[in-house]
């Protein structure tokens, strides 16, 4: 049986020389107020972050931009652009896509027989839920699919 593990590391081997997004962290202190840093950079592999050594959860994903002087007619737009303008802050660049939120995932207790947000061993078989609501896939073949959607394999 392939772990998951061995699966990862292929997958991170097929995904070099495509370029990374960062990753976020929301900070506040007195002096230089709310913002998003950059922790990390990560590949975006579908409901997955890969970095060179874990495999995250996606969550919030943003792109960092000054807001400007719009007029919203929703709140939850005027609110997307103050998360956008958090990130510009931390020291994003202006269109840097940044993810915020994610969660760190153990494929160790995947190999073991467990799952870890949308990683399951499933019939002995390393796999991910690419929904909330979607059933599990053989995690070789999803990202697969995925590098090479975003690598033009």
């Amino acid at each position: 049986m392939t772990t998951t593990s061995e699966i990862l590391d292929a997958a991170r081997t097929s995904l070099l020389g495509v370029p990374k997004e960062g990753l976020g962290e929301e900070r506040s202190s007195r002096w230089r107020g709310e913002r998003i840093v950059r922790v990390g950079d990560a590949w975006h592999v579908g409901v997955l972050l890969l970095t060179d050594d874990r495999v995250l959860a996606t969550a919030e994903i943003l792109r960092a931009a000054d807001p400007g002087r719009r007029g919203y007619t929703a709140d939850s737009a005027r609110a997307r652009a103050a998360r956008r303008q958090l990130a510009l802050r931390g020291g994003f660049g202006e269109g840097d896509v940044v993810h915020v939120g994610w969660s760190v995932l153990d494929a160790d207790a995947v190999d073991a027989g467990g799952s870890s947000g949308p990683l399951a061993l499933i019939d002995r078989v390393p796999s991910v839920r690419w929904s909330p609501t979607g059933g599990y896939v053989p995690l070789s073949d999803y990202l697969r699919e995925r590098i090479a959607l975003i690598a033009d394999i």
